[in-house]
């Protein structure tokens, strides 16, 4: 069977991906609207209310916008913007987040993309409050380094653009300083926490991959555990996952002399799992391609489970 699917913002970074995954499959009839025309409301309408899938690509306001133009009830749209993610009328477009997750994806006609940071944090995160280890009410520090693709087509614009003699874009940038950063939402809805986390994230000069580093004391823990419990109760809740890999608790085989790589799963929709640490504090860092399983690998992913086709198809 052939579906046909519409990219509303196909010239971003996050839908020109899109269209990549999807143009080397057999299954999969892309629908372009010309370039004079991505602002004619008539024409969007007209490919949104064609398409069986339809990605949105856009700024929150234009996402809405292009929802509103939906009036066929067989068309399902995926949005990767923030405008729907903790919105009860729509599926939040995480597969792995739950046991049921995969059904309620399959039976919605409305999916929000979770954000890159947001992915790598509730995933960490979740099965720990699941488990009943770390109590809803904790308030978790965490961070967050990516790189600049990120930001979008402004920001990749000003790294790429920037002298070779320009200082400032060559260090990691701390950002949202205010701490309210937009995934903070999500990011307390889907792992279950009654208390937003402390989250800031940092842009790093590399052009993607992602890693969110979340800072647990046993204190906070409901009972004792140590950091290789931790990890068996990661490892257990993704069991059987193809897309996560909980690391071994081996610092030297998780690690490049100490370091950890940040790019290691550029190019992929893999999210690998770490916890570092001992008995009095620890680390989880879930790292991630910002453009794959933070972005567009994830929103095909969404889509392979709402046609119900084999979820990995077209991803690595």
């Amino acid at each position: 069977m052939t579906y046909k699917v519409f990219v509303d913002g196909q010239e971003g970074t996050t839908g020109l991906q899109i269209n990549e995954y999807l143009a080397q499959r057999g299954d999969i009839e892309l629908l372009k609207i010309d370039s004079d025309k991505r602002k004619d409301l008539a024409e969007r309408k007209r490919l949104i209310n064609e398409s069986d899938i339809t990605f949105l690509c856009l700024p929150d306001a234009a996402a809405k916008e292009s929802v509103s133009l939906v009036d066929n009830p067989n068309t399902c749209v995926i949005d990767a913007s923030t405008a729907h993610r903790v919105d009860p009328a729509w599926t939040f477009g995480l597969p792995e987040l739950a046991k049921d997750q995969r059904t309620k994806i399959k039976a919605s006609k409305r999916i929000a993309n979770p954000g890159c940071h947001a992915t790598a944090f509730i995933l960490a995160l979740r099965p720990l409050v699941e488990a009943g280890l770390l109590p809803a009410a904790t308030q978790i520090a965490a961070n967050s380094i990516t790189g600049y693709s990120g930001g979008g087509k402004s920001m990749i614009a000003e790294y790429q653009n920037a002298a070779a003699s320009t200082t400032a874009l060559k260090a990691p940038r701390p950002y949202a300083l205010a701490l309210a950063h937009k995934h903070l939402p999500e990011m307390q809805a889907y792992t279950g926490l009654t208390v937003a986390p402390i989250f800031q994230p940092i842009v790093g000069p590399f052009y993607k991959g992602l890693a969110v580093t979340a800072y647990l004391q046993p204190q906070q823990f409901s009972r004792a555990a140590g950091p290789e419990e931790v990890r068996q109760i990661i490892a257990d809740y993704y069991a059987g996952e193809r897309f996560i890999n909980v690391l071994p608790f081996d610092l030297e085989a998780t690690t490049d002399g100490g370091f950890y790589d940040v790019e290691a799963n550029n190019g992929s929709n893999r999210v690998d799992i770490a916890v570092f640490g001992n008995a009095e504090r620890m680390l989880l860092i879930a790292r991630l391609d910002n453009l794959g399983k933070g972005a567009s690998g994830a929103a095909v992913q969404a889509m392979n489970v709402h046609l119900g086709v084999e979820e990995s198809l077209g991803l690595v």
